[in-house]
């Protein structure tokens, strides 16, 4: 029921509460604290992250701002950005890493036959990738990268059914994507799509001896001989479907079983892709369009980048940027947990867009939502010529 809720109130009753005393319980994060706890400390940087603040001192003008409304979404104590800074630098980040997960396993379920998604295949469909987050290193010193600059690593596998991230890990610049699939448990009958960087046969055969499927970039100098061709039609932009093995000395004793390569060309960029999988039942044409929706990571990327305001960390410290990177992502995906809930037709950037202006008006967040559907309707049904698409 609405009540004259806030819109912040209103998506925080998507949080399972308990779940969340659970994380704080296992990691003694409100040992021997008085006033500031982790709730609030969680609440703090929801808050930051839903309305793009930009340092801890904007964190505690904006907040003050609302002093009124706060105690209704649980902000009792007095909101200073010494406080919040001593809270990210010292509770244990992984608190809201497992609150994360849990967020996940909730939308996963959700979204878990989602008609949004292009292919009609049963399997589950992750794409894999990574995204650098430039940082200073003298702020940063355990941020390694190169020589003068510092940087961290987001390793990310994204469940392509409502764009849910089901993984990730935090590294400094200089770890190597390909190491991540040390790490990796590969699920039974899922397609694992990736770019090129990902290219180590030796891994991708564990990943075939586990009963996973992947699709995967091929590099251009590939050293394969082909076994035989399959027809395509070119017309659809495929060029060829050939079922080949390869010939280099280490590469065909890492992956001895045959391989399955795929040609395409995308017309709208003047560009041929070829790929390589495992899988010889899907259709050439799946294989391509597989390929095709990994561009849903790089969305997930850029929101990240916009949304945590990468050159103001709220912290230095390693524990406080994956404190900052695990919230992020637990508030990308309790809006995506609403949006399925709520049965909203916008794209998730487009809600957080709205929601950001919004946090505190005392409005139901689905009449929010209508009222800006409607806009941009007649918006795009105008007679005057839109300059950008955004």
């Amino acid at each position: 029921m609405f009540q004259r809720r806030t819109v912040f109130a209103q998506l925080l009753s998507y949080i399972p509460k308990y779940e969340f005393k659970k994380c704080v319980i296992k990691y003694a994060g409100d040992y021997k604290v008085r006033k500031f706890k982790c709730w609030q400390q969680f609440l703090c940087m929801c808050f930051a992250q839903l309305t793009f603040r930009e340092s801890l001192r904007d964190i505690e003008i904006c907040l003050r701002a609302y002093q009124n409304k706060l105690y209704h979404i649980g902000l009792t104590a007095g909101i200073s950005r010494s406080t919040l800074a001593e809270a990210n630098e010292n509770r244990d980040w992984r608190i809201y890493g497992d609150f994360a997960q849990i967020l996940i396993s909730i939308a996963r379920d959700l979204y878990k036959k989602d008609n949004e998604f292009e292919l009609e295949l049963e399997n589950t469909v992750y794409a894999l990738d990574s995204s650098t987050i430039d940082l200073c290193l003298s702020l940063f010193p355990w941020a390694k990268f190169r020589k003068k600059k510092g940087a961290v690593k987001l390793h990310t596998l994204l469940d392509l059914r409502g764009s849910i991230p089901t993984f990730i890990y935090i590294t400094n610049g200089k770890i190597h994507d390909v190491n991540i699939l040390d790490i990796l448990i590969p699920e039974l009958g899922a397609f694992y799509v990736m770019d090129r960087g990902y290219i180590d046969f030796e891994r991708l055969n564990d990943f075939k001896e586990h009963g996973a499927f992947f699709l995967i970039r091929a590099k251009n100098n590939l050293n394969f001989r082909r076994l035989y061709s399959s027809k395509i039609d070119k017309s659809t932009g495929l060029r060829c479907d050939q079922t080949i093995k390869l010939k280099g000395l280490k590469s065909s004793q890492n992956y001895p079983d045959k391989l399955r390569r795929v040609k395409y060309f995308d017309k709208e960029k003047n560009k041929t892709y070829t790929y390589l999988t495992n899988n010889f039942k899907i259709s050439a044409m799946n294989v391509a369009d597989l390929y095709h929706n990994r561009w849903k990571i790089e969305l997930f990327f850029k929101w990240v980048k916009q949304h945590l305001r990468i050159k103001s960390f709220y912290g230095n410290s390693f524990n406080a940027v994956c404190t900052q990177i695990w919230i992020a992502i637990s508030v990308y995906v309790l809006v995506a947990i609403v949006k399925k809930t709520m049965k909203i037709n916008l794209p998730l950037y487009t809600i957080l867009q709205i929601l950001s202006v919004s946090l505190f008006e005392q409005v139901p967040i689905i009449q929010l939502i209508s009222n800006c559907d409607d806009q941009i309707i007649e918006a795009n049904h105008g007679k005057q010529l839109t300059l950008f698409d955004l």
